[in-house]
């Protein structure tokens, strides 16, 4: 077992080092992050499980600049997170970050089209159309860009939202249990596509999930329990990473 995986390095395209962070005060105090250090590969697809309440969210949102942390580094790729302002961060996350969350989070007016491609709208900038096509087809919504969320399954919303976090070639996406709202099978085909996007096409994707079999799709596993890295796992199965959370819950 571990306590943290090797120090940040060249390859890492996103750093945290010795990272806390604390919420309330006094009596309340929530210590959510403890002291980790971690660095995210380039090009590979990393899961973060543990327990509710280890701080995998936490983490995730800090590395992506959606929460500050208390004390430590975060960067991302040659920026430091920590001492930009809203504005900066903003902008960070808009030109640099993808995001895909459990809720679909797709503008019911707009065609899947145009939500991929909102990003690159209000940043002013137009789409790569060789990669946009590139991306349409890794998530296969070729024959259904005209349709409009309403117009779609809860699994076709969620390849609207894989390729609108592809669309702007990001550094990094970050998916938040971007499952959770789906059957099984559905579930499989998001996770495809979002490892066809690794393997593909380059990407590099972390990935927050309390799901084995969802986990097994990456190239590595970080466990965290009460806000530290306590174990991590490569080429994981989902029999090999249930076998780890249960020691975890124990």
């Amino acid at each position: 077992m571990t306590t943290d995986l090797a120090p940040p390095t060249a390859t890492g395209i996103v750093t945290a080092t010795d990272v806390t962070k604390i919420y309330g005060s006094g009596e309340t105090t929530v210590r959510a992050l403890d002291g980790v250090t971690v660095s995210f590969p380039q090009g590979q697809m990393t899961a973060i499980m543990g327990p509710s309440g280890s701080g995998k969210s936490t983490l995730m949102h800090c590395c992506a600049g959606l929460d500050t942390v208390t004390s430590g580094s975060i960067r991302l790729g040659d920026v430091e997170l920590n001492g930009l302002s809203d504005k900066q961060l903003t902008l960070l996350r808009r030109d640099r970050v993808g995001f895909i969350f459990q809720a679909f989070n797709l503008i019911p007016t707009l065609t899947a089209k145009e939500n991929i491609e909102l990003p690159l709208a209000l940043a002013g900038r137009s789409p790569d159309p060789e990669w946009l096509r590139q991306v349409v087809d890794t998530v296969g919504l070729s024959s259904r860009l005209t349709h409009r969320p309403s117009e779609l399954s809860g699994g076709q919303q969620q390849r609207v939202a894989v390729a609108r976090a592809l669309a702007s070639q990001p550094d990094v996406i970050f998916a938040d249990e971007p499952t959770g709202n789906l059957d099984s099978r559905t579930g499989a085909e998001i996770l495809d596509f979002i490892r066809g996007a690794v393997t593909d096409l380059g990407q590099t994707v972390i990935v927050v999930t309390h799901d084995p079999v969802a986990a097994s799709y990456a190239d590595s596993v970080l466990f965290l329990a009460d806000g530290r890295i306590v174990d991590s796992m490569a080429d994981p199965t989902p029999a090999t990473v249930l076998d780890r959370i249960k020691t975890l819950d124990a």
